[in-house]
């Protein structure tokens, strides 16, 4: 970052300018996203804070997941009743949607 000054020196200068730094200990980090999340594992924090506002560094393998949405049993029936389809149709229509109901009512009565 800075060539020439050794980490000593740096620390140094990170101290006079109010800026403090810590490692945080922690086998992974989970980002949750709308959609997705996304998992550090295993992750290195470094937690600094400069002018009372706090700063994060995550280093990390990362992978991406994506969220399941949760298909109630409600759901399947409402989709069942109103496309005249079969509980199995409806809860597969409701899986390729992500539970959308309004898009697996679509895709079933096309």
């Amino acid at each position: 970052m800075f060539g020439g000054i050794n980490p000593g020196q740096m620390k140094a200068m990170m101290k006079q300018m109010g800026i403090k730094q810590e490692e945080i200990q922690a086998d992974r980090v989970i980002i949750e996203k709308s959609d997705s999340r996304i998992i550090i594992e295993p992750a290195n924090i470094i937690k600094m804070t400069m002018q009372g506002q706090d700063n994060w560094q995550i280093t990390g393998e990362a992978r991406e997941e994506t969220k399941k949405t949760e298909i109630t049993e409600d759901d399947v029936n409402m989709v069942a009743n109103k496309t005249g389809k079969t509980i199995k149709e409806a809860k597969h229509a409701l899986e390729m949607s992500n539970g959308d109901i309004a898009e697996a009512i679509m895709s079933l009565s096309e």
